[in-house]
């Protein structure tokens, strides 16, 4: 058996190796094994779904929560508690441990994670085994005791769950050999013991985060002064602390984490996971093994987080992520473009290669595994990350002609988050124990009836008088948000939008009635307020005015009159989620006025753009996302360049572009009023027409990852054509609705970045509890996969 090496050359492969050809995918077996142990919730919520029972809002048509009653809460009242901030995973040098024996701690059982104090003492510990560049499949799982007492014996379970071999192996090791790293373990919900507070970059003494600063408490009650140690897996001070099998996330505990990185720093993410090894102990949802996906970082395919490249309890994944620009190997050679850099921590620039017009700024990252991506992200699989470079350096006050100095801070070098606040919105629902709660027997998509902000019931966020930069991430499974900005009078209050998914635009957009676009899920829009025109005691709300009535889309907005008014009675996430504060501030305001950079005047990142000989030389693909002609029992298909509509099976390959290669990507809506939200892995495109028209200039000027289509929201529409260019890796990315629910029930395909001239595919992934095997990849079932089309109607 030939096998592709990932540098292009044909060599027979040495690794465990079974043919598969076009066998029977199901997923069935999986399902029936998260069922095991749910009774009384399995029964009442099966009869639900069966006899169409909506428990909420029926009367009015809105089955929100879907399938349940109203989340109690416990006597919570909006804008009563302080919103947190994002925590940061501290990012370490990478050096050798020469005495470094230990490994992930063992849980009491098989239904618990590790003891608490015993986590934060091996996480705290340098990393060890040193990551390398194949998996290492050397050392056995160090929990592989316990979790025989549940399985069975095994023959051998290795401490890492990365597949083995070359196909998974780190592609171009040497040349992005990683230099710091950050290790996590998904856990169960705990309290936070502020294990992570010396890392904190400001250090609790800098900019807003020092004593007298409005972060230097971490939750505005006593006894939480420069740390988070105390702080309760709770969505509110007087709702019940969540049970550690009712919320699962990094570190196990609150705040919600951040990861802060620099171009030109490769660094390794090792994520552990420490979850329960029974798959039952689940308080009704969630999936114990996980797949890590940096949405959407320019990262070599077997650090991505493929579907069907998923670890088990006790082991690490390592996942090395390069830090570099786009366009390395063929731009910007020799270094000499100064905005093709990174900060060096002395107030200058580190030159580096790539197309600096592809620099990004914010993202995120979220559990991918297949059929369970909506389960395990709603449970707390979800985390972001902010990028820095010399362009969007996190230091207002630094005028080199490069940076472009937006609203963060000025004690730090680089990434000062005094004024620069990431925000993850999210609709969630509690059962009447006040324990997290989704309906996995649904199809459409979940919906929550209460608003969370940073995993906080409505909380309130006091603010300087001053620019603040917003990076707003929709975090739901199926709720797309409208968020408008008003005065404590309802009044609106206009803002600029400055970046578009995880990229700063070229030029920012004045929203003037103070409601920005749909937002789909994944979706990330930055912000710039200016607080500088109100006085201290003022209070502003972020509002939503998308209403949904069930999660198949965007149901209409709502005047946001009749929100703010109160008369509006109908989706209870329609309303005030947010309140600002307004502090006064006795500082200089250095940052960047956006109004600058609207259109006709300064740039802030210009568009890489294509060639008309690009765009005429490129080939087509269509992807049309429906409900009809599903090869099993899930309904949401995807039918590429015309044909068969399929579900995923992560062994078929839909598309195969060429790396180095453009490509024109069409997406269609298959109707029927559904809206869906499509991300594209691993390179951002560039929407040419939305709706056959030219896109508004709030993605005019933007590259994307997430492109909605749907015929329910004038800015949406129903199909989505963009330009998008493969570069520097190869291997096995996905292309999906962000509809979680539709995701995992299986609206998701598989492409792949190959070599020039490659004639085989890379093998598909097999994991379980001993070990990763590989299949044949299915190239037949969509043959134009090489070629894509040549006749788009």
């Amino acid at each position: 058996m030939q096998s592709i090496n990932l540098s292009g050359s044909l060599e027979t492969s040495a690794i465990k190796y079974h043919s598969a050809t076009k066998p029977q995918y199901r997923r069935s077996s999986r399902m029936q094994k998260q069922m095991k142990g749910l009774g009384f919730f399995f029964l009442c919520l099966t009869a639900a779904v069966l006899y169409g029972t909506s428990l909420a809002h029926a009367s009015g048509g809105f089955n929100i929560p879907t399938g349940a009653p109203p989340s109690p809460l416990f006597g919570a009242k909006p804008f009563s508690q302080k919103m947190l901030l994002f925590e940061e995973m501290n990012s370490l040098p990478l050096n050798k441990c020469s005495d470094c024996a230990s490994t992930l701690p063992q849980p009491n059982d098989t239904h618990s994670s590790p003891d608490s104090m015993a986590l934060d003492t091996f996480l705290k510990e340098p990393i060890h085994p040193f990551p390398t560049e194949q998996a290492n499949i050397v050392m056995s799982n160090p929990w592989q005791s316990v979790i025989e007492t549940h399985t069975g014996p095994l023959k051998f379970s290795a401490i890492e769950g990365r597949p083995s071999g070359e196909y998974y192996a780190h592609q171009r090791w040497d040349e992005f050999q990683p230099q710091a790293y950050v290790q996590t373990a998904q856990a169960g919900a705990r309290t936070n013991t502020g294990f992570r507070d010396k890392g904190q970059r400001h250090g609790w003494s800098n900019g807003e985060f020092a004593p007298g600063g409005l972060y230097h408490n971490t939750t505005g009650r006593a006894g939480f002064k420069g740390t988070t140690a105390g702080i309760e897996p709770r969505l509110h001070p007087k709702m019940p602390v969540q049970q550690p099998n009712s919320l699962w996330t990094f570190d196990g505990t609150f705040p919600p984490k951040l990861v802060v990185a620099r171009y030109g720093v490769p660094f390794v993410f090792r994520h552990y996971n420490a979850l329960p090894i029974d798959e039952s102990a689940n308080n009704g949802f969630g999936r114990h093994t996980i797949s890590t996906h940096e949405h959407n970082g320019h990262n070599p395919a077997e650090s991505d987080g493929y579907a069907h490249s998923y670890f088990y309890p006790g082991q690490f994944y390592d996942y090395r992520w390069p830090m570099i620009l786009a366009g390395h190997d063929t731009i910007n050679a020799d270094k000499s473009d100064p905005k093709a850099g990174t900060p060096d921590g002395n107030g200058g620039i580190m030159r580096i290669r790539g197309d600096y017009r592809e620099t990004m700024s914010t993202h995120w990252f979220h559990d991918h595994m297949l059929d369970f991506t909506s389960q395990n992200v709603y449970k707390g699989n979800a985390a972001m990350m902010n990028y820095y470079s010399a362009l969007d350096r996190g230091n207002e006050g630094m005028d080199d002609g490069v940076n472009l100095r937006l609203p963060s801070g000025t004690a730090l070098d680089w990434g000062n988050r005094d004024y620069d606040v990431n925000l993850a919105l999210a609709d969630k629902a509690w059962d009447q124990n006040g324990q997290l709660f989704f309906n996995i027997f649904q199809t459409d998509g979940f919906l929550g009836d209460q608003m969370t902000v940073n995993w906080a019931y409505k909380p309130y966020f006091e603010v300087r008088a001053r620019r603040y930069r917003f990076r707003i991430l929709n975090a739901s499974v199926a709720r797309w948000f409208q968020v408008a900005l008003v005065n404590a009078a309802g009044q609106p209050v206009p803002f600029h939008m400055v970046a578009n998914d995880g990229n700063l635009m070229e030029h920012a957009v004045r929203f003037s009635d103070a409601v920005l676009p749909s937002q789909g899920i994944a979706e990330r829009y930055d912000i710039v307020v200016d607080f500088g025109q109100f006085k201290p005691g003022d209070k502003l709300y972020f509002v939503n005015v998308l209403e949904h009535k069930d999660g198949k889309g965007p149901n209409k907005q709502i005047p946001l009159d009749q929100v703010v008014s109160g008369k509006y009675k109908g989706d209870p996430v329609v309303g005030k989620f947010l309140e600002f504060r307004v502090k006064a501030y006795d500082g200089v305001d250095l940052s960047m006025n956006p109004a600058d950079f609207e259109p006709g005047k300064k740039q802030m990142i210009p568009l890489p753009g294509f060639s008309a000989e690009e765009l005429a030389n490129a080939k087509h693909r269509t992807f049309e996302f429906g409900r009809a002609n599903g090869s099993d029992d899930k309904p949401w298909t995807i039918k590429t360049d015309g044909g068969q509509g399929y579900n995923m099976d992560p062994r078929r390959l839909s598309a195969a572009p060429d790396k180095g290669s453009v490509e024109i990507w069409h997406l269609k809506n298959g109707g029927n009023g559904w809206s869906h939200p499509i991300h594209v892995h691993f390179e951002e495109g560039q929407i040419l027409k939305r709706g056959g028209q030219t896109p508004p200039e709030w993605e005019k000027w933007a590259r994307k990852d997430v492109y909605r289509i749907g015929d329910r929201m004038p800015d949406t529409l129903d199909s989505v054509e963009f330009a998008i260019r493969v570069r520097e890796f190869v291997g096995t990315y996905m292309e999906h609705c962000h509809n979680t629910t539709h995701e995992d029930t299986a609206m998701l395909l598989r492409w792949d970045s190959q070599n020039p001239g490659q004639v085989i595919a890379i093998p598909t992934p097999m994991p379980d509890w001993d070990g990763v095997d590989y299949v044949e990849t299915n190239e037949t079932d969509v043959p134009s996969f090489k070629t894509g089309v040549t006749n788009v109607k």
